[in-house]
């Protein structure tokens, strides 16, 4: 099993930036990709972006593409998410998950392990 630890979250003004950390812990050999998710108030979690350890691909959400960016540190079994040119409707709580599946990730079915999640509040 994998374990999961977010970090970074906080309290931002539109159009500033904040990165968001998951340091994995526990059986990282087999993990395939990390996700991060996300989910507003009164809303689904959703999906935003995903990166695989191997290859280091990645897939955003469209909501995201060219604002946030999704990395990896194979040596800290550490995942990023930086956020840039956040917006009030980026608040949520924001989860990174596991995966040893190399198909259907943007899909919450997919991953096995979640962090406790991280809020982030973007005032306008």
């Amino acid at each position: 099993q994998v374990q999961l630890v977010e970090s970074g979250g906080g309290l931002v003004q539109a159009g500033g930036s904040l990165r968001l950390s998951c340091a994995a812990s526990g059986r990282t050999f087999s993990s395939y990709a990390m996700g991060w998710f996300r989910q507003a108030p009164g809303k689904e979690r959703e999906f935003v972006a995903v990166i695989s350890w191997s290859g280091g691909g990645t897939y955003y959400a469209d909501s995201v593409k060219g604002r946030f960016a999704i990395s990896r540190d194979s040596v800290q079994n550490t995942v990023y998410l930086l956020m840039n040119s956040l917006k009030p409707e980026d608040t949520a709580v924001y989860y990174c998950a596991e995966t040893n599946y190399a198909s259907g990730i943007r899909l919450q079915s997919t991953y096995r392990s979640w962090g406790q999640g991280t809020q982030v509040t973007v005032s306008s």
